[in-house]
């Protein structure tokens, strides 16, 4: 696979019927909104990733996985790299995004230039549709990491 059909992929995960877990759902239709006219970027999501995600993932340059996290402080931010998981990590009960750029390595021979997961802070992930109150104050600072990212990640390397 020599050219990427995508720049950026974005792939959230999350349930919008449980509070903050819908966060990732939440800022993938923002950036969706945002980059509608930039050439390349793609986004999905899913209330949870799912091992067919592993083919879009081979055919992305880049891929910026957003979830919230229940390990983080609520509202706190996290952008880390993320590499394929080993091959003895992977499950197909359950697919993160090192397990997901394991798989496209696996079926696909291919894995993108860069891949980053967001994750964001849950302070409630109880039934509702609504945010908690450090989630709606991290939404600003999310939205502006989010296409700071972004941007980085549809910069073409400089040889």
């Amino acid at each position: 696979m020599s050219t990427p059909w995508v720049r950026c992929l974005i792939l959230a995960c999350g349930n919008t019927l449980r509070g903050d877990d819908g966060i990732g759902p939440f800022l993938c239709s923002w950036a969706g909104e945002r980059f509608a006219g930039e050439p390349g970027v793609q986004t999905i999501a899913r209330q949870q990733w799912t091992p067919d995600l592993a083919q879009d993932i081979a055919n992305a340059e880049s891929v910026l996985f957003i979830d919230c996290a229940v390990d983080l402080g609520p509202g706190q931010l996290l952008l880390r790299q993320i590499k394929a998981a080993p091959p003895a990590a992977v499950s197909t009960h359950h697919s993160g995004a090192a397990e997901l750029l394991r798989l496209a390595q696996d079926l696909y021979n291919a894995t993108p230039r860069r891949a980053c997961l967001l994750t964001i802070g849950a302070g409630s992930v109880d039934l509702g549709e609504e945010f908690s109150a450090p989630m709606q104050a991290a939404i600003p600072n999310a939205k502006g990491l989010l296409e700071l990212t972004l941007r980085q990640l549809l910069r073409r390397p400089t040889v």
